[in-house]
């Protein structure tokens, strides 16, 4: 394995650095040491991730002579809520963590999510660490400082922007990932191809199986890209003001899965992302904005990645309806003035913001792709452009 990558996530003096390669976990002590205002921290994770990497982490603290305590949660996207919030809230205060101190989030985008959330309100803004352990999270969640909790009305809706101190992406941590997980997080690494690299993304087609397969020159290398990427947008467009919004490439589409599924384990996250990223592309075929044959290479690629990538391969999607997802959809982050704003493409690694998407063309095309052409009758609320 060849030496860590390091990348700078260049916010000035909240500037902070990715590094990504092996063993990262191992030597955590001597990373975070130097940031440390006083050598405690607190480690908060979760149940599943706790018995394989805990452990090693509390080590590697020892190590370096930084005390630590530990707070461990259940598993699930239900911990990203009220009530999970007051849980890590609560146990930070019990651990006595000043406003000067650092939390470790030991976990997937759950608990980053959830911690990083936690820690911008605690005593008006504590420091916190990320060390992701799931793909999904090392090459999305844990870099650029979005941090929120879920609600009824949707996903991500109540939250704040709080950049990390530093984040630790040890490639050794996917080796305990469940590879449905793993699968999902990669719909998150095609992503970035798609978006704005078309380079990176024929290169996953060549070397994606691989990747899955447990080759760790590749992971660290789609790893450290993926952040790159996602460093530059972040430091020209920190608080999604304008080309950050591209980052959320089949996450309309995505999330309205995420909430007519409950948010259960019957759709990862990044199992919705393969999903929208494959209707993104099939509506801007239909728009005329990119050549209609790019959505049939992305969704055979995804497939063969193991994700699913149509409407008809999500648990239950014979029940949706057109009007139910769109009304989900209204609930989105990027609405404007009551209108959608879809990240939609213009070509392979070109993706676009539109704001003039009409509810009859979303509809249709989810009437389209859903296994039974079903229609609640509901109100569409989507203006029309």
């Amino acid at each position: 394995m060849s030496q860590p990558h390091r990348i700078r996530v260049e916010l000035g003096q909240r500037g902070y650095d990715i590094h990504v390669g092996a063993g990262l976990i191992a030597n955590a002590g001597q990373l975070i040491a130097p940031i440390l205002r006083r050598p405690f921290t607190v480690i908060v994770t979760d149940e599943n991730v706790a018995r394989h990497r805990l452990a090693p982490l509390q080590a590697a603290l020892d190590g370096a002579g930084i005390r630590h305590e530990t707070v461990i949660l259940a598993p699930g996207e239900g911990q990203k809520s009220f009530a999970g919030l007051e849980r890590v809230c609560d146990a930070l205060l019990a651990h006595k963590v000043e406003r000067r101190d650092h939390v470790i989030a030991l976990g997937g985008g759950v608990i980053g999510d959830l911690v990083g959330f936690a820690c911008s309100i605690l005593r008006r803004g504590v420091d916190f660490i990320q060390i992701p352990t799931s793909l999904l999270a090392q090459v999305d969640s844990s870099v650029g400082g979005k941090t929120a909790i879920n609600s009824p009305y949707g996903k991500n809706l109540i939250g704040a922007f709080h950049q990390p101190r530093l984040v630790l992406a040890d490639i050794d941590a996917l080796d305990t990932l469940p590879l449905r997980e793993l699968r999902a997080g990669y719909a998150e690494v095609v992503k970035y191809g798609l978006l704005g690299d078309a380079g990176f993304y024929a290169w996953l087609e060549t070397n994606g199986a691989a990747l899955l397969a447990g080759d760790k020159a590749l992971r660290a290398e789609a790893v450290a890209r993926c952040c790159a990427h996602k460093a530059r947008i972040v430091a020209a467009d920190e608080r999604e003001e304008g080309e950050r919004a591209l980052l959320n490439l089949g996450h309309t589409f995505g999330h309205a899965l995420e909430a007519e599924t409950g948010y259960s384990a019957r759709l990862l996250h990044g199992e919705g992302v393969a999903v929208g990223m494959v209707l993104a592309f099939q509506l801007s075929g239909r728009l005329g904005l990119c050549d209609a044959a790019l959505a049939p290479r992305v969704q055979a690629h995804l497939r063969q990645s193991g994700l699913p990538a149509g409407l008809a391969d999500v648990d239950g999607a014979s029940g949706f309806s057109a009007e139910t997802l769109l009304h989900h959809m209204q609930q989105d982050k990027k609405v404007q003035d009551g209108k959608l704003v879809f990240i939609l493409a213009e070509a392979l690694g070109h993706a676009v913001q539109r704001n003039d998407v009409t509810a009859p063309a979303v509809l249709a095309l989810l009437r389209d792709e859903l296994p039974q052409a079903a229609s609640d009758g509901g109100p569409t609320m989507l203006r029309q452009a």
